[in-house]
């Protein structure tokens, strides 16, 4: 019947009055509700309020099972399970309780992945209650509380029936003032493997326990004859330290049937923090005193102690990216490094822990392999390739999972570790759920597995992520340790590669167009090997001039392997900023060795030296070869090259022999090599001023020559004097000689037999006739003179 106008209106605006009240008590709801200070119930703890939709039905409240023990029970063990309980919805609920369902057992692998990603209740799926004195009273949950629980129950109780794994499920029920019915809030799952007796034909486990870091040392070394090495930072002695990531694993693995996986390269880099060491600062040239050295030295300790009695396998040094080698590093020469990290690893182990390790192994990233990294892998000796069976997936209809060994020719060997199981500790285990989910899920697996054939025992091979964190180390620390022994026993990789090989299992090595795309665009690139390759030949040219090679060969020869490191995937610009310091440092080191610039030089003369000055900054001495060449081969010749050897921290000087041909500016150059002839470090260019006959030397000479004309005058005179005086004399005698033969005509016959006077200057005797006499008559006395 509808109402009158006059009471609809009355009505209206009674309603209206009674929504401005409530409006202004739900507005000061807040405000009572910060100055009451309700206090929650005990056990309960608040949540922030989450910024999507409420949950609602069996999503409403949150349950998380924190812990399970033990994780795989006997029949007389009680079984204790503690967690949260947290309203996610947005009413109070009431008569809450938590309690214990116990479900079917798992028909496969398949079974146990489907029930642990289901997120509602599903009747008969989630199995029946554990009614009764073991359910835990939770009460009142308002919306945005977490309470905790804890329950046991005795193992006899669940009523478990044959060998197998079966889900369990921890619910919350209750009910809210909307739907006041008793009904499940909540639920998580978990699994629990039962096994009463041992089987008949166990599975062999196989576990790597992985012990790799990233890089942390740099190329330098400090200025010293100890060379004290640099490291990056200090990060490395917090993971050492008791607590630290590297320190657990040490301690966690020690009693676990693993089989270690080391990188030489953490063993070399600890090693060097047990002596003095150095941390770069925030520049290059400032550094600090390292303060790793006590853990350094306890956590070798502890290793040596841990690997007793275990399989130790060594990766090449640096635990080079396999994968990135062969997709983009072999056009770049990069292969032979692996070769070299390969025969590096087992002198590190065995120099370090004394031991002798396995170097026949090759670990892709995440198993993953192709043809070409198959090849890349047997180049530098490994024989057996830890894949993943996600990568080498098989392709028959086998019913179950096969043995890991797989032949795949030429000799080498895949040993394929099983995917889920490798996985199965991956993602955040510092939540306490995640962490006892996987331990669950992976000891339901490991069951599982020996159940599809119990009567035939297989190998199976557990590879899990390369560096994990120190609560999934824990996590699988906790898995190893459930493992009761009833369906799986220890076996190590060697024996794991050995084994007999299922002959229907895939042994078709994937080619590389099925590499997962996500992997390789995570790659080390092309230009960070051509860079590599950059290093290696400034190194190759250094290292021809040193005496003490090692000094430098060794540390940057490791450098450059690390910078093919595969922890570097995740961080391509730690990876940039690594190789160009390893480059630039190098570089800075040769040019320590250089040639002292000439000013431009005037050569007097024909023949001359010139000076050559080689500097040697280095702390070892150095062997070249100088040459020095001239630009105008025709004006100014210069000497044969020089071998010369200069000391650390000297500079010594080269004396080239030179010849002038013509005048005129010559360009020459100076160029150092090294012995085996490769050009070292940049050409120097001077000029010469070739003058062969200076305004000196000409003064000089033309002294000389004036002297020696002025000498010759003076002889020439002299000359001419001495003939003119011997005409003079022959004229005077001459007429002398005139004078006498006309007193002879006068004299009277026989005067001249008659003695006469002495003539001074003459004879006083008569000179011997020397001509023959005349044809006259004898007697006649008639002489001729000559």
């Amino acid at each position: 019947m509808a109402e009158p106008a006059e009471l609809q209106g009355t009505t209206s605006a009674r309603a209206r009055r009674w929504l401005r009240r409530s409006g202004a008590l739900l507005a000061a709801a807040p405000l009572l509700a910060g100055v009451l200070q309700i206090p929650a119930a005990p056990g309960a703890h608040a949540q922030p309020a989450p910024a999507q939709a409420k949950a609602t039905g069996s999503r409403t409240v949150d349950v998380a099972i924190d812990s399970l023990t033990p994780t795989t029970p006997s029949k007389s063990d009680t079984l204790t399970i503690a967690g949260t309980v947290t309203n996610k919805g947005r009413s109070t609920i009431n008569a809450s309780y938590v309690s214990l369902r116990v479900g079917p057992t798992m028909n496969g692998r398949n079974d146990i992945d489907t029930a642990a990603k289901r997120k509602d209740y599903t009747v008969g799926l989630d199995g029946t209650e554990v009614a009764g004195k073991y359910e835990q009273k939770i009460g009142n949950l308002p919306a945005g509380i977490s309470r905790d629980f804890t329950f046991s129950i005795p193992v006899k109780e669940l009523n478990l029936g044959g060998s197998g794994v079966y889900q369990l499920g921890v619910s919350l029920t209750g009910q809210t003032r909307s739907q006041p019915w008793p009904q499940v809030m909540g639920i998580e799952r978990t699994f629990l493997p039962w096994q009463p007796t041992a089987a008949a034909k166990r599975s062999k486990l196989t576990f790597l326990w992985p012990l790799i870091s990233s890089t942390h040392l740099t190329a330098r070394t400090g200025a010293d004859e100890q060379q004290t090495p640099i490291f990056q930072n200090d990060d490395l002695a917090a993971e050492l330290a008791p607590g630290g990531r590297l320190q657990q694993l040490v301690a966690l693995g020690k009693n676990l049937p693993v089989t270690w996986v080391i990188d030489p390269d953490l063993l070399a880099t600890v090693d060097a923090m047990t002596k003095p060491y150095e941390v770069q600062g925030q520049t290059e040239d400032e550094t600090t005193d390292g303060r790793g050295q006590a853990v350094a030295k306890q956590w070798l300790n502890d290793l040596q102690q841990a690997i007793e009695g275990h399989q130790v396998v060594a990766l090449p040094f640096a635990d080079p990216d396999l994968a990135s080698l062969a997709h983009r590093g072999k056009a770049t020469g990069a292969l032979r490094h692996l070769q070299t990290a390969t025969a590096l690893a087992s002198m590190t182990v065995d120099t370090v822990l004394h031991v002798k390790p396995r170097t026949d192994f090759a670990w892709p990233v995440n198993g993953a392999v192709d043809s070409s990294i198959v090849d890349v892998a047997t180049s530098a000796g490994a024989h057996n390739i830890i894949a993943r069976s996600d990568s080498l997936r098989e392709t028959g209809d086998l019913p179950y999972t096969p043995t890991a060994a797989r032949q795949i020719g030429g000799g080498n060997t895949a040993v394929v570790a099983d995917a889920r199981l490798s996985t199965a500790f991956m993602g955040d285990m510092t939540r306490a759920e995640n962490a006892t989910l996987a331990v669950q899920k992976f000891l339901a697996q490991t069951q599982m597995l020996t159940l599809q054939v119990p009567d035939k025992q297989r190998s199976v091979v557990v590879a899990p992520q390369r560096i994990p964190t120190t609560s999934q180390a824990q996590a699988m620390a906790a898995a190893l340790g459930g493992l009761s022994g009833r369906w799986t026993q220890p076996a190590t990789l060697g024996e794991a590669a050995k084994a007999q090989p299922d002959p229907r299992a895939t042994q078709r090595v994937p080619s590389a167009r099925s590499y997962p795309a996500a992997l390789r665009r995570q790659e080390l690139p092309t230009d960070g090997f051509r860079k590599i390759q950059q290093t290696q030949a400034t190194l190759d040219r250094f290292e021809e001039i040193l005496t003490a090679k090692d000094r430098v060969v060794t540390p940057f020869g490791s450098a450059i392997t690390r910078e093919m490191s595969t922890s570097w995937r995740n961080d391509p610009r730690g990876a940039t900023g690594f190789r160009d310091s390893v480059q630039a440092y190098l570089q800075g080191l040769t040019e320590k060795v250089r040639l002292v610039k000439k000013t431009d030089m005037t050569l007097s003369g024909r023949s001359a030296t010139i000076p050559v000055t080689v500097q040697n900054n280095l702390l070892q001495p150095v062997q070249l070869r100088l040459v020095l060449r001239s630009g105008q081969g025709n004006r100014l010749a210069v000497g044969d090259p020089q071998v010369v050897t200069v000391q650390g921290g000297h500079s010594q000087s080269v004396k080239f022999g030179t010849t002038a041909n013509a005048n005129g500016r010559a360009w020459v150059t100076a160029q150092m090599y090294t012995v085996d002839g490769q050009a070292y470090g940049p050409e120097m260019s001077f000029t010469v001023n070739v003058t062969e006959i200076t305004s000196t030397v000409i003064l000089v000479i033309a002294g000389g020559v004036l002297l020696l004309v002025l000498a010759g005058i003076r002889i020439y005179l002299q000359r001419k004097r001495s003939a003119a005086r011997s005409d003079e004399d022959a004229a005077g005698n001459g007429e002398k000689q005139d004078g006498e033969a006309a007193e002879g005509e006068r004299a009277e016959p026989g005067e001249d037999e008659r003695p006469r006077a002495t003539v001074p200057g003459q004879p006083s005797d008569p000179m011997p006739d020397t001509g023959s006499q005349s044809a006259g008559p004898s007697g006649s006395g008639e002489k001729v003179d000559h």
